[in-house]
């Protein structure tokens, strides 16, 4: 005779059996859902990279002003992630025709960004096909866990990317989120243009106004940033 289970389909199994089943049920649903949460993952990295990049060809169809041609390279400050209309980003306070090529994410480094080749070396030859009289490269938070190593390997390309027209960096603020890497990476930026003869304009300094994510700046703070990087570039000449 056979006898049935409970729910009348499986027959009576021992105690050590029924664990064992048990544990192998169990193994098997962790082991799926995993499966399906990394699959997620990696769904909404591609998707979010893809609305970054997407946002990057925006940005620079947006020109602002007029005059003599500027080049923005950077990352999210500059495409204007966070803001309403993306076109009121920092650099629209620049004099001059000001092009922007900004994507979120990127830095100096190669790693800086988990989206491909982004960094600013990377898109730096891309960004400046039409000339430029001024190019102005600014960034240096997506670059706060990245090796010292790293950033000196992504400016030296871009350094070599841009050769032959004049270049200004502009460094990090203290955004909250990152303000404990910000030193390090402000002066090692610093100290890299110092070596090459470049202009580097700090922002460390300045007081701004964050969005909830203690990252990214407000409307507000877009322009008061916008506005002191023209005067620090000014200062310069």
């Amino acid at each position: 005779m056979v006898l049935r289970g409970v729910a009348g389909q499986l027959p009576l199994m021992s105690s050590r059996r029924r664990t064992l089943v048990v544990a192998v049920l169990l193994v098997a649903v962790v082991v799926a859902t995993l499966t399906l949460y990394a699959a997620r993952a990696r769904g909404a990295d591609l998707s979010r990279c893809d609305r970054f990049a997407a946002a990057s060809v925006a940005r620079a169809a947006q020109v602002s002003g007029s005059g003599e041609r500027v080049v923005v390279i950077g990352d999210s400050y500059s495409a204007g992630l966070g803001l309403t209309s993306p076109s009121a980003s920092w650099p629209s306070r620049l004099p001059g025709r000001v092009h922007v090529a900004g994507f979120s994410g990127s830095g100096f480094s190669e790693g800086a960004s988990d989206c491909g080749r982004v960094s600013f070396a990377d898109r730096a030859r891309a960004a400046v096909r039409g000339g430029a009289s001024l190019v102005v490269v600014e960034g240096g938070l997506n670059d706060y866990d990245q090796s010292e190593t790293a950033i000196r390997a992504g400016f030296a390309r871009l350094v070599r990317e841009l050769r032959g027209l004049p270049v200004v960096v502009v460094g990090p603020v203290t955004a909250p989120s990152r303000a404990g890497a910000v030193p390090r990476v402000d002066a090692l930026l610093s100290e890299l243009c110092e070596a090459r003869g470049i202009p580097y304009v700090a922002t460390s300094d300045l007081r701004l106004a964050y969005l909830d994510d203690r990252l990214h700046l407000t409307p507000a703070a877009h322009r008061v940033f916008g506005d002191a990087v023209a005067a620090r570039i000014a200062a310069l000449s």
